[in-house]
């Protein structure tokens, strides 16, 4: 054979194997875009989380277990966790009663904002017990820490958290209060693990959620969780807890306890 045909042989062959592979390559792209439209898999290994295009306008899009998280308050917010009316729509003093607490004791209030629930828990755990208040908006710590100025009480500490983590010590806390911020988390997660991390064996985590089963609850739907969801989440074998007991003293939440126990 001459060299020039040699040359057109092997081009006809290399033309030949590309077209092969961009159909192999092709049909591959074709199969992935049968999956449903607007689900996308998460980068996490588990796929814990799944993302949709159409969700409550209220919520990220992010999805886990089945729940869409919801969008994060602004510290613009704050004054709405001070309003004068609170007290009678949730019954703080109610849930400070149910929670029990002792002196002595190591509170950790997540997601504290601007420290309305942390300046009534404090004065209850004195003079060896302390508050944790952790915000991952450095501007709610500081409205809290202008608070704590013009109050005599020292033992409060301000823990600027992240979407992962509390960023509190192991094997340190008795309780740990999550006063309607837990559906919000942007990794659940993962900070249920890192939380769970922080908490002495019998010490309790108690998430109070308005009522999703409830539709007088005046709260956006996004907004609530109902408790069997709670404890679908809560109870994934890796973290440790056990549900101990839902509080039902409160006119639109549900105090929800679990407690860690030991290996």
């Amino acid at each position: 054979m001459a060299p020039r045909q040699s040359v057109y042989v092997w081009c006809f062959l290399c033309g030949m194997l590309s077209g092969l592979l961009w159909l192999i390559l092709g049909s591959g792209q074709s199969v992935s875009a049968q999956e449903p439209a607007g689900t996308i898999k998460a980068d996490d290994p588990d796929e814990r989380y799944t993302y949709r295009d159409e969700h409550d306008p209220n919520g990220t899009g992010k999805f886990y277990l089945g729940r869409e998280i919801a969008q994060v308050m602004s510290f613009h917010g704050a004054p709405w966790l001070e309003r004068t009316e609170r007290e009678e729509e949730e019954r703080l003093s109610l849930l400070l009663q149910a929670l029990k607490l002792k002196p002595g004791e190591v509170v950790a209030d997540i997601g504290a904002g601007s420290g309305v629930i942390t300046l009534m828990m404090a004065p209850l755990v004195q003079p060896s017990g302390k508050v944790i208040a952790v915000d991952i908006q450095q501007e709610m710590l500081d409205l809290l820490a202008d608070k704590l100025n013009n109050q005599d009480l020292i033992n409060v500490d301000l823990v600027l958290g992240t979407e992962k983590s509390a960023r509190i010590p192991a094997n340190s806390v008795d309780v740990a209060l999550m006063v309607d911020v837990y559906h919000e988390f942007s990794y659940p997660h993962e900070m249920l693990r890192d939380l769970a991390k922080s908490m002495k064996v019998g010490g309790r985590i108690v998430l109070v959620e308005y009522r999703r089963e409830d539709p007088q609850v005046p709260i956006k739907l996004v907004h609530k969780m109902t408790e069997a969801q709670v404890k679908k989440e809560l109870s994934q074998p890796e973290f440790g807890l056990k549900w101990k007991e839902t509080i039902a003293t409160l006119p639109r939440q549900h105090v929800i306890v679990f407690e860690k126990v030991g290996k």
